[in-house]
């Protein structure tokens, strides 16, 4: 069964703009994205400008298929094999060698061929095809057989072995260890590289599936621009242009042809609006011990002379640390014994080092209380995610209850679905705003981010409310109606929020009160100033 976060990713709204329906459409190049502001010549043109506008959202990919992938791999192997005149196996590993960067290896290999061969493991002299051979007196080093008929294998180097031992090799590197692309001969100190063909005659029809799946998959990771579905049991792998460096500017969601949405950053489950440095910190700010700690310094005290730390437990101001017996006052930390008989007055109020402690307790009340604030509104809607799932998978018996009883047609009822799949996608958008919100110095444009964050959640509590209505209230053509158009408020209201979002972070319009390139913090952020222009539709 699929995790949550699979399923979620599953769901995308129908006003989206960033789906890409067929594999085999031409995807950008790549080395074109820039992320430079651009004037904008066309203003007297509406469409030209709203097509500008959807860009800030549009990532270009592409979706391949494993046979897309093998075709790619033989394509540049023949390539290289016919420039260089040399077999299609040695092609492949000296591809692999340069991670598959065609012009490098042809460039180095002009150069300096003899260096590059051994770099590559690959032999410089000809040698008769690989196969198997029976050699009279020949005893395996590994095993020391030397039987009659013992069947043996050598690669270029001449380093034989029988075939058994060798089977035994291959089968522990490629099933235990997971290497295909590099595996060397198994005689010590030498780095020839076992081909292809070689494997092919060893080894099982099984361990040589296991050989060649594992030789694309180190084609994908070799390519800075591939990525593998992270949905589990799809062998797709999606091409996308966003490089590391462009990831402050950018939150590059692609969807697979299995419908996965993921990030192709982070390869985490599509988390529009937030950056992925922002995902990561706050995923860590949420998993870890970093908010007990702000917990115990928001509702605990440390004793003046030992540092031992101090919860109170009852309602006298008199404390005494039990370590070492020290006597304070808890509300201003000051000395008991300087208070006299002014118990509740506490004369010692502005003492210094009392002032201190009470600034840094607020200090951290209001930082836990901030993020608490965050947290519980992210934590709900991951919860109320959690509930529509339900929701989702029930809404087929409702949609057949419908229909029995409206006597509508199964095409007139898939509003339902419609509906499921807005308020899906819509409260996953939610749950991210409250933590790219979180990491934002406040200013106006956070006001106007905020004002499309309510608009979006007031939007989708309320189709919420329509679609958990009972099957009899559902049948009435006047909700049917408000339903479809609440639906398709849902979701524009949720791709206004994420263009403005996409936008103003495309444009480092944004104040963080972290650094995105390092994740460390920013004491008191510059706001961003108050001529700068939001959108709020």
């Amino acid at each position: 069964m699929d995790s949550e976060d699979d399923f979620m990713s599953n769901l995308s709204s129908e006003d989206d703009m960033m789906q890409e329906d067929d594999s085999d459409n031409d995807m950008s190049n790549p080395e074109d994205f820039d992320f430079d502001d651009e004037p904008d010549l066309d203003t007297g043109n509406k469409d030209s400008q709203q097509a500008k506008k959807h860009n800030y959202l549009d990532i270009p990919f592409k979706v391949f298929r494993p046979e897309d992938i093998q075709k790619q791999q033989d394509g540049l192997v023949d390539e290289v094999n016919m420039i260089l005149d040399i077999s299609k196996e040695e092609a492949a590993i000296l591809l692999r060698h340069f991670r598959w960067n065609r012009e490098r290896l042809i460039e180095d290999y002009m150069d300096k061929p003899r260096q590059v061969l051994d770099a590559a493991g690959l032999a410089q002299t000809a040698a008769d095809k690989p196969r198997l051979q029976v050699i009279p007196g020949f005893m395996c080093d590994i095993c020391c057989e030397d039987g009659d008929g013992l069947e043996s294998f050598a690669i270029k180097c001449g380093h034989r072995y029988c075939v058994d031992c060798y089977r035994q090799y291959l089968s522990q590197k490629i099933r235990e260890e997971g290497e295909a692309a590099r595996i060397q001969c198994p005689a010590d100190g030498c780095n020839l590289i076992i081909d292809a063909r070689s494997l092919d005659i060893l080894v099982t029809p099984e361990l040589t599936e296991r050989y060649h799946e594992l030789l694309m998959r180190t084609y994908v990771e070799d390519k800075e621009t591939l990525k593998w579905c992270p949905s589990p049991d799809c062998a797709n792998a999606v091409e996308c242009g966003v490089k590391k460096k462009d990831l402050t500017k950018v939150v590059p969601t692609v969807s697979c042809l299995c419908g996965h949405r993921f990030c192709f950053g982070c390869i985490y489950t599509d988390h529009q609006p937030a950056p992925c440095e922002l995902v990561k910190k706050w995923l860590k700010k949420c998993a870890d011990d970093s908010e007990t700690a702000n917990w115990i310094s928001a509702n605990t005290k440390e004793c003046p002379k030992c540092n031992s730390t101090i919860e109170k437990n009852g309602g006298c101001n008199h404390m005494t640390c039990r370590k070492c017996k020290y006597e304070f006052c808890w509300m201003c930390m000051g000395l008991w014994s300087e208070h006299g008989t002014s118990w509740y007055n506490c004369n010692r109020f502005e003492e210094k080092s009392g002032a201190e402690a009470r600034d840094a307790q607020a200090r951290s009340r209001v930082s836990l209380e901030r993020y608490l604030h965050y947290y519980n509104r992210y934590h709900n809607h991951e919860q109320s995610a959690r509930l529509d799932k339900d929701l989702y998978v029930k809404t087929e018996k409702k949609m057949v209850e419908l229909q029995k009883q409206s006597g509508m047609s199964w095409i007139e009822v898939q509003y339902l679905q419609s509906a499921s799949q807005a308020l899906q996608t819509c409260r996953q958008t939610l749950m991210w705003t409250y933590a790219f919100a979180f990491y934002l110095a406040r200013n106006n444009l956070t006001e106007i981010f905020e004002s499309n964050q309510k608009d979006l959640e007031m939007a989708v509590e309320n189709l919420s409310e329509m679609f958990e209505k009972p099957v009899q209230d559902l049948a009435q053509p006047g909700l049917k109606v408000d339903i479809m158009d609440k639906t398709s408020y849902c979701n524009k209201r949720r791709v206004i929020l994420l263009e403005d979002t996409a936008e103003n972070l495309q444009k480092g319009k944004w104040t963080f009160n972290i650094d995105l390139v390092s994740g460390a913090p920013i004491v008191n952020p510059t706001s961003t100033p108050a001529t700068t222009s939001g959108s709020r539709r």
